[in-house]
């Protein structure tokens, strides 16, 4: 919660729910992300917070950007951005899509299949390609296994075939898994790319990056290390398994970056309780899964919670209670099986703020289902 987040609420009382991001922690994000980890190149993931003012203040930065659709690639280079600053990382895209990031001037294309590959020789000849391989994302709070990535043996026979459809076969790419609290993932997956890059050598091919992806954290409810911490693990795996021939290096943060920056604003619409002798609350918020807190889909990501009045409150006491969202459908339950605390005095009409919601709110949250309008957002 910082300074203008907390000016911004007290002074305009914005209708809620709502999401307030602090665009000055971005930039400090970015900024220390490449103080502690400067070899790599930052490809900012647009997925986790597409908006404008974002886009922008990372173009400003010399970010470049990881992008997932046409859409995406629209926006970044509407804000600026030059066509060789992105990345097209979807490995799912459809071949008319390709064809028209190609036209504009993307080189640089994911895959990780073969019927990937076929469309990528077909409508973007010449293009520096990169390869995801599987992960099993040990230790993530949000894994990302199975639907992206092949395994290793696969991926050495797909960029042999890049090469033979007549594509730069030019790196490796992996995702530990978003929200990564094991260290060591990294060294697991550097070991495994540098592998297949010895396999690749001696088919005579001299793969030349090394897509790191994401998995830097936010701060939710566990504590984290801080992201120096995190480059120094980085780079240990690195000079572990290249030693000095050290292949370019991608990272693509998403959530590190811009997590921390939001905070939304709530709002206490019922508490109920389902039977006389129920110790636990009922505490239904104006916003839930379908406004913007997708990411609480099987408890993965457990955000932390304040009341607005907190200073007030902070000596009363506390009890167990279940949050939900107030849609009309039952999978609406953000937790009930990891134990939130609320205070006992909490009632309806009381704000609630959910901290470190900068990433994959806005972009997750739904078009009017029942009727209740998208996520609003204000950008300071």
């Amino acid at each position: 919660m910082t300074a203008k987040i907390l000016r911004f609420l007290a002074e305009e009382r914005p209708e809620t729910p709502c999401l307030i991001v602090d665009l000055d922690v971005i930039a400090e994000n970015y900024r220390s992300l490449r103080r502690y980890l400067p070899v790599a190149d930052v490809f900012y993931a647009v997925k986790a917070n597409p908006a404008p003012e974002v886009i922008k203040l990372l173009v400003g930065l010399g970010s470049n950007f990881d992008a997932a659709s046409r859409p995406e690639i629209e926006q970044v280079l509407a804000a600026g951005a030059a066509p060789e600053s992105i990345s097209f990382g979807n490995t799912i895209k459809k071949q008319r899509d390709i064809a028209w990031a190609y036209e504009q001037g993307v080189r640089l294309f994911a895959f990780d299949s073969e019927a990937e590959l076929a469309k990528l020789a077909e409508s973007a000849p010449g293009a520096k390609v990169f390869c995801r391989i599987l992960m099993s994302c040990d230790g993530a709070e949000w894994p990302l296994s199975r639907k992206f990535g092949c395994d290793a043996d696969m991926a050495r026979d797909l960029l042999i075939r890049a090469r033979d459809l007549g594509l730069d076969p030019y790196g490796v790419s992996f995702h530990v898994g978003s929200q990564q609290t094991m260290l060591d993932q990294w060294d697991i997956a550097v070991g495994r790319t540098a592998m297949l890059f010895s396999a690749l050598n001696a088919a005579g091919i001299e793969l030349k990056m090394i897509n790191l992806g994401g998995g830097l954290p936010a701060h939710y409810r566990s504590d984290v290390a801080p992201v120096d911490v995190y480059a120094e693990a980085i780079m240990r795996a690195m000079t572990k398994h290249f030693g000095n021939n050290l292949p370019r290096m991608i990272t693509e943060p998403g959530r590190s970056l811009v997590g921390d920056s939001g905070i939304i604003e709530s709002e206490v619409v019922l508490i109920s309780r389902k039977s006389y002798d129920d110790d636990v609350r009922w505490v239904y918020l104006d916003i839930g899964k379908f406004g913007g807190l997708a990411e609480t889909m099987d408890e993965a990501i457990k955000y932390r919670m304040h009341t607005a009045n907190e200073e007030e409150t902070a000596r009363d006491a506390t009890g167990p209670v279940i949050l939900a969202g107030p849609t009309c459908d039952s999978a609406d339950i953000l937790y009930e099986k990891n134990q939130y605390q609320m205070p006992l005095s909490l009632q309806v009409g009381d704000r609630v703020r959910i901290l470190s919601t900068g990433a994959y709110t806005t972009s997750y949250s739904s078009v009017n289902f029942n009727g209740f309008a998208p996520l609003k957002a204000y950008f300071i």
